[in-house]
């Protein structure tokens, strides 16, 4: 936003303020400056001189000599080519040793020897362009007697005649003001920021009679216009601005186009009301209709450029067509041309997705959708109606038909907060009265009734005590807020059980050699293929990522398994040398709804190659469970396909509860991944270790009575898994039983074909006396009688 400092003035007294203090301070109480111009800095030594005789050169057809007026004792001779100097002209006279824009100095000059003490402007050499002056010749010399109206004062400095030397700044308006997208808004955080009042002008329209009603009628049909007022002009002039109204767009940087265009860009400026005017002539019907387009509406803008329309943008439609794209631009049809002698006026207020989503859609950013994008205020659309019906009687423009339509469904409720004197002096550290608060919030605008507080309508970012206690401190300065120590309880910070022992995992993993690898939560399906996952297991209905940067990182993955063999690949094929790697980390399964979103369960992986077996690989898993207090159950498992089917156990605790499974990577698997027979790897659920763990530690002396141990020599199928016996010894010989040591295990002609010999000692004892051989003996003849009538087992003779 774009701020000349003259318009400012009518409205605050800033006269006495340093620009850069300006600057400072705004940006102080939260206006962000960016930085500031002075328009007409580069024109120097340029003043106003009347021509008083001009002749033709002696020797040169096209050169003329003139006598300029320029205050002083005697004329100045200026010999110049321009065609349209005559006597009694009023130009701009650069005097010798001006300067211009693009570093020009003036110098003498001699032209077929005669002297030329200067030079007269063009409108260009002074940084204009033919939209701030319409009327001049763009060839010739500026006359200043044709395009402003005089008296004028000879010898005076031209740019301050015409207003062309001004100071601008810059400001970076947040999203949550868009009230400040305006002079009038920025006056009020002028005044506030220097104490100073700020007085408003209020339109005053006169009229010409008639009835608008005649005219117009409006209607709305959707909730995305809050309000829509509108007046008709009628017997309309269209011509340029008067040059006051062109200087102070070019110095907010808006183009100037002709008078009505004008009027509404600069009531867009001053209030930060975008306003449209429609050519009457072009509405059918003689209606106004807002409402939503149909998907495929065509709709032709004011760059002549085609749009079609999506279902729900918001537009405003005469009896049959679109005539402009709500808060966005007007249509080519109803653009006010030079023949228009009827104008409608339209002051909105628009929702503000509703814009954004249109604009963006048809990549139609304007300046009128950057303000409506923000919200703007709907109690400010009739004050802007008024100003711009007021700005047409000043320019005599045309005539303002009486009356006016202002269709406001639901007015805006005024939201009101409490005034909390003591809470916002703790929360902002200060010691404010509350008649300073009253004073502070008043310079903004707010009003009191009673302990609430009013909030202005324009302030839609006020909304709770957070924002009032801001809008307190920034007018009140921060840097006038003392630093104090900081005060309240400091909590000693708890490490969670879940996270502790997570830390746990990580460190028992690590002091067996193995080394920590973090890999992507987002995978290609392909991973899934490369372990042989069925394609029909529930595994691979992975979370899709709907922007993926590639096929490679399409879907979240529901195992750790392939992340982690590709590691393992990759180690290996860097060097070769033996490799054990781990992690921890995420998976995440869908949600049985769409709603709901996808668990993100932790999973414990490891794996190694080259230098292991089997058994290293579950003793990892059971010092693991044994330091989560867990005794684990194995069960083999020949259903996983990345597993070879011999060599792959599940792992259960007690209660049955799944944690994981284990084993040698198949083959065929290993070789796809290059890594050979001998890998090995294991996914573990984080969350059943975490819930069945029992890390309480409990003191048991030092037994008091000695062991005795018996040895037995089994026979069984070669398919029974060793923990199964290990179960029912412990269950058969309940507390009596201390320790079970399986010793041996045999294959041979000795025990037959698809039999195997397990060896276990067995050591018992009983907590309260010496155990005698002969309650030894009954505890195992107990276990040997249920193991043969259980699992068909036999002693071996």
């Amino acid at each position: 936003m774009k701020l000349p400092m003259h318009w400012l003035s009518e409205m605050v007294d800033v006269s006495d303020i340093d620009i850069k203090k300006y600057c400072d301070r705004m940006t102080d109480t939260g206006s962000k400056v960016e930085g500031y111009e002075i328009l007409g800095e580069d024109v120097g030594g340029v003043v106003i001189g009347k021509v008083v005789k001009t002749e033709r050169h002696p020797d040169a057809d096209r050169l003329h000599i003139c006598q300029i007026d320029v205050g002083e004792a005697a004329p100045v001779q200026i010999i110049t080519s321009a065609q349209n100097v005559y006597e009694g002209a009023v130009v701009p006279v650069c005097r010798v040793g001006a300067s211009l824009p693009g570093g020009i100095h003036i110098k003498p000059t001699k032209f077929r020897g005669l002297e030329s003490y200067g030079m007269m402007c063009s409108y260009g050499e002074l940084g204009l362009t033919e939209h701030e002056m319409p009327e001049a010749d763009p060839e010739g010399i500026l006359l200043l007697n044709e395009v402003v109206e005089g008296p004028f004062p000879i010898g005076e400095d031209v740019c301050s005649f015409l207003g062309l030397r001004e100071h601008v700044v810059e400001f970076e308006i947040t999203p949550n003001r868009p009230d400040c997208l305006s002079v009038i808004g920025l006056a009020k955080e002028t005044g506030a920021s220097f104490s100073r009042p700020v007085s408003y002008h209020k339109p005053v329209v006169e009229g010409a009679g008639d009835d608008v009603k005649k005219y117009l009628d409006v209607s709305v049909e959707s909730p995305l216009c809050a309000r829509y007022s509108a007046r008709v002009v009628k017997n309309v002039k269209i011509e340029p601005s008067p040059l006051w109204m062109r200087l102070r767009l070019r110095a907010a940087g808006v183009r100037p186009i002709n008078n009505i265009v004008d009027i509404t860009n600069y009531v867009m400026l001053e209030y930060g009301q975008p306003m449209h005017a429609f050519d009457y002539s072009c509405l059918e019907g003689n209606k106004i209709v807002v409402k939503e387009a149909y998907k495929g509406q065509t709709f032709t803008s004011l760059d002549d450029v085609d749009h079609v329309l999506e279902e729900g943008m918001l537009t405003i439609q005469d009896s049959h067509k679109p005539v402009a794209l709500a808060g966005v631009m007007g249509g080519a049809n109803s653009e006010i041309t030079e023949k228009t002698s009827i104008v409608v006026f339209e002051s909105a207020a628009f929702d503000a997705a509703s814009v954004r989503i249109a604009s963006r859609a048809l990549g139609m950013r304007t300046e009128s959708s950057a303000r409506f994008e923000k919200g703007l205020d709907a109690e400010q659309t009739l004050a802007a109606l008024e100003r711009a019906c007021e700005l047409v009687e000043l320019l005599e423009a045309g005539q303002v038909v009486d009356g006016h339509i202002d269709v406001y469904p639901v007015p805006k409720e005024s939201v009101r907060l409490p005034l909390e004197v003591d809470k916002i002096n703790r929360f902002l550290g200060v010691s404010l009265t509350e008649s300073e608060m009253r004073a502070i919030l008043e310079t903004l605008d707010f009003t009191f009734d009673g302990q609430e507080i009013v909030v202005p309508s324009f302030r839609d970012d006020v909304r709770c005590f957070n924002d009032i206690a801001e809008e307190i401190a920034r007018i009140y300065g921060y840097n006038n807020i003392e630093a104090t120590p900081f005060k309240g309880a400091v909590r000693p910070g708890v490490v969670p059980p879940r996270l502790l022992y997570k830390r746990r995992v990580i460190d028992q993993l690590i002091a067996m050699g193995y080394y920590e690898c973090c890999t992507f939560s987002f995978i290609s399906p392909k991973n899934y293929d490369r372990i042989g996952l069925a394609a029909d297991d529930e595994r691979r209905n992975s979370v899709v990522i709907s922007n993926p940067l590639g096929e490679d990182t399409s879907v979240m993955r529901t195992m750790l398994l392939p992340s982690l063999l590709e590691c393992l690949e990759r180690n290996h094929n860097n060097h070769g040398a033996p490799v054990k790697l781990f992690e921890i980390a995420r998976v995440y399964q869908k949600s049985s709804t769409p709603d709901e979103l996808p668990k993100e369960p932790l999973r414990i992986a490891f794996g190694f190659y080259g230098g292991g077996d089997f058994y290293d690989a579950k003793g990892v898993i059971e010092t693991l469970l044994r330091g989560a207090g867990i005794t684990a159950r194995y069960k083999a498992c020949t259903g996983e396909a990345a597993f070879h089917p011999g060599r792959c156990a599940e792992i259960t605790d007690a209660e049955g509860r799944l944690l994981g499974r284990f084993g040698q990577i198949h083959p065929h698997i290993a070789e796809g991944y290059g890594l050979g027979a001998d890998a090995y790897a294991a996914e573990l659920d984080f969350e059943a270790i975490f819930e069945g763990a029992d890390f309480e530690k409990r003191f048991v002396a030092l037994p008091k009575y000695p062991v005795l141990t018996r040895d037995f020599a089994f026979v069984c199928d070669e398919a029974l898994e060793v923990g199964r016996i290990e179960e029912i010894i412990r269950q058969t010989g309940g507390k009596r039983v201390e320790e079970i040591t399986l010793f041996d295990i045999y294959r041979g002609a000795q025990v037959g074909e698809g039999k195997k010999s397990v060896a276990y000692s067995i050591t018992m004892r009983a907590p309260d006396r010496t155990l005698t051989d002969e309650e030894a003996d009954k505890t195992a003849a107990k276990i040997t009688k249920r193991l043969y009538e259980e699992l068909g087992i036999s002693l071996r003779t």
